[in-house]
């Protein structure tokens, strides 16, 4: 496949300056350049680039040598890195970053029996996602059995544009503001079903808010099909995804329809009706 989909690491953006009201990058008193940088450097590490030197960091940062130098070694000494001869890479403790919000959503808590309950009625794998960015980010994930070629967990990003959770949220978006964040997206035709064409992806979103789920065929990888449905909070908006995923060999789109989305939907009323009681 042509696009990296475990926990999606892109090269981290120079973090040595903030927009003004024009777009136009400045610097400012209440943006604090170091922590910025330090965050470029955690997140220049990730499945493509799990190990690196210190050139590398520098290069994919857009920092100097001796600025990445510094804050790897602030890094080593917190033990967020280690050092093996001229390579670092992250260690566990990155993690407590992670599960730090996490820990601050009790509902996904209490909502991963229910997402449990509704894989071992379908015997399909289950996920809840929010959006971030130009991406899903995985809060739960739960495979009944391997339906994807890539491994996912907590914090795995993918592409939200080809993704049926992604645009579920998406369909959250108001239109003017879709449009325009689909427009500054790098829209890749990861497969040869995937939709790029933003007026295509546009009517595919705003179906998915009239109907209120959303499924996908082989967009996101060939064999693979997932059924999406939106979580809502107390003022109605759409604030997270879950889905059941499967392959297409397995049952069809009409069984899904029939079997799956009445049961997916029902779920995802009762995590509604969670994150409503935690506001």
């Amino acid at each position: 496949m042509g696009i990296a989909m475990t926990a999606r690491s892109n090269t981290a953006p120079s973090a040595e300056e903030i927009p003004d009201a024009d777009g136009a990058p400045r610097p400012g008193d209440s943006y604090v350049q170091s922590f910025a940088r330090g965050l470029a450097v955690l997140r220049s590490f990730g499945a493509d680039a799990p190990q690196q030197t210190l050139s590398e960091v520098a290069e994919r940062t857009q920092l100097t040598r001796a600025g990445a130098r510094r804050i790897l070694h602030t890094l080593l000494h917190l033990g967020y890195v280690e050092a093996d001869g001229r390579l670092f890479r992250l260690t566990p403790k990155v993690l407590d970053l992670g599960y730090a919000y996490l820990s601050s959503l009790p509902v996904w808590t209490q909502a991963q029996p229910l997402l449990e309950e509704l894989m071992q009625i379908l015997r399909q794998s289950c996920s809840a996602t929010v959006l971030d960015g130009d991406d899903i980010v995985y809060v739960v994930r739960l495979s009944a059995h391997r339906t994807m070629s890539i491994n996912l967990g907590i914090g795995s990003r993918l592409p939200a544009y080809c993704t049926s959770m992604g645009r579920v949220l998406l369909s959250g978006l108001a239109p003017d503001v879709l449009r325009e964040r689909l427009s500054k997206m790098a829209l890749l035709k990861i497969t040869p079903a995937t939709k790029v064409d933003i007026d295509i992806l546009m009517e595919e979103i705003a179906q998915v808010r009239r109907q209120g789920w959303c499924l996908v065929q082989e967009e996101l990888e060939q064999g693979l099909i997932a059924l999406a449905a939106p979580v809502f909070d107390r003022a109605g908006k759409v604030v997270a995804a879950i889905n059941v995923s499967g392959q297409t060999a397995g049952p069809s789109v009409a069984h899904l329809l029939e079997h799956s989305l009445p049961k997916l939907l029902e779920t995802a009323s009762r995590v509604s009706a969670l994150v409503r009681v935690q506001q």
